[in-house]
């Protein structure tokens, strides 16, 4: 599906039905809810308004705002202004237009599709800070591969907190699908038995939870390079895709998460969770930018608590919500 918007949370290689319209209609309605602040702010901006220093001083200030930071902003204006003068725009809804178009072009590179047929089982490991949604996403993303017609292996990674366990035995059992855990064993040890089982039984996909820490946790950071080590050595190849689950209210801090997990264990690909009223939204363009020599794809935003909130990341659904 090259080139096209991803119209589903995930996409096999051979490309899965579209959701009916009013499906993704929906989900336009509450991502526009989440980002709600940042365009107002932005959007704004625009209307009757003259093409002039105000008002790109205006936009510099609403973009720094919306934690897109000194960096990215620094470069959409300079490249909005060079495109507003190479073509002569002459009002305020022109510019939003060209705004727009530059937006697109930067967080294309982080839209891509999972492909879930690429092996069996397909290993998933989760990584993420505390408080992030790492477990609601985990129990989100299997439902939605049920949906695609996988069958579903959940690993209880996060050993250390009975509530995690039993959160993600709610969700197995709201998507009836197995839980492997055990009370107080070794993260990378559960890991283990979950790929191995999911090797015997031929499961379509195996996921992997592991507990929440920060970056500076050193020694929680050590356990999650075992946990990838040893799931390497119960299939080899695996895990063929490694998560880290961000915080959509954690604006520049995303950028310092990223960086440190991806040091520490090479991450495939993003979820960004809470984009539902009070996340600002500009630290993703930030996230695009500061990574535009190796992009990691957003595969991936959540909105709410609902079990359709995540959905595949579209680059032109998300500069809408931001500036439409």
């Amino acid at each position: 599906m090259a080139g096209a918007a991803p119209v589903g949370a995930i996409e096999a290689a051979s490309a899965a039905p579209a959701p009916a319209a009013p499906e993704r209609r929906g989900w336009m309605t509450r991502l526009r809810a989440g980002l709600s602040k940042t365009r107002g702010n932005l959007a704004g901006l625009f209307s009757n308004v003259r093409v002039d220093d105000a008002l790109f001083e205006e936009l510099e200030a609403a973009l720094i705002a919306s934690d897109a930071g000194v960096g990215t902003t620094d470069w959409l204006m300079r490249e909005l202004q060079q495109r507003v003068r190479r073509e002569r725009l002459a009002d305020g809804e022109q510019v939003r237009q060209a705004l727009r178009a530059l937006l697109v072009e930067l967080l294309k590179p982080l839209e891509q599709p999972v492909d879930i047929d690429r092996a069996e089982p397909l290993v998933l490991m989760i990584a993420g800070v505390n408080g992030a949604g790492k477990t609601t996403s985990i129990g989100k993303l299997a439902h939605h591969l049920r949906r695609e017609g996988k069958s579903i292996l959940l690993a209880a990674g996060d050993t250390f907190r009975a509530a995690a366990r039993e959160q993600l035995a709610e969700w197995g059992a709201r998507n009836q699908v197995e839980v492997i855990a055990q009370h107080g064993g070794d993260p990378a040890a559960v890991a283990f038995d979950a790929v191995s089982a999911g090797r015997a039984r031929r499961t379509g996909v195996v996921i992997i939870d592991t507990a929440g820490r920060l970056p500076t946790q050193l020694h929680l950071m050590e356990e999650l390079k075992k946990i990838r080590r040893v799931v390497a050595k119960a299939m080899e190849g695996a895990p063929h895709e490694t998560l880290l689950v961000l915080d959509g209210n954690t604006g520049q801090n995303m950028l310092a998460q990223v960086k440190a997990f991806d040091e520490a264990i090479g991450l495939s690909g993003l979820i960004v969770t809470k984009l539902d009223g009070t996340a600002k939204g500009g630290a993703i363009a930030a996230l695009a930018f500061t990574r535009r020599e190796r992009p990691i794809p957003v595969y991936f935003v959540g909105v709410g608590e609902g079990i359709e909130d995540l959905q595949a990341f579209s680059a032109d659904e998300f500069a809408s919500a931001l500036l439409d």
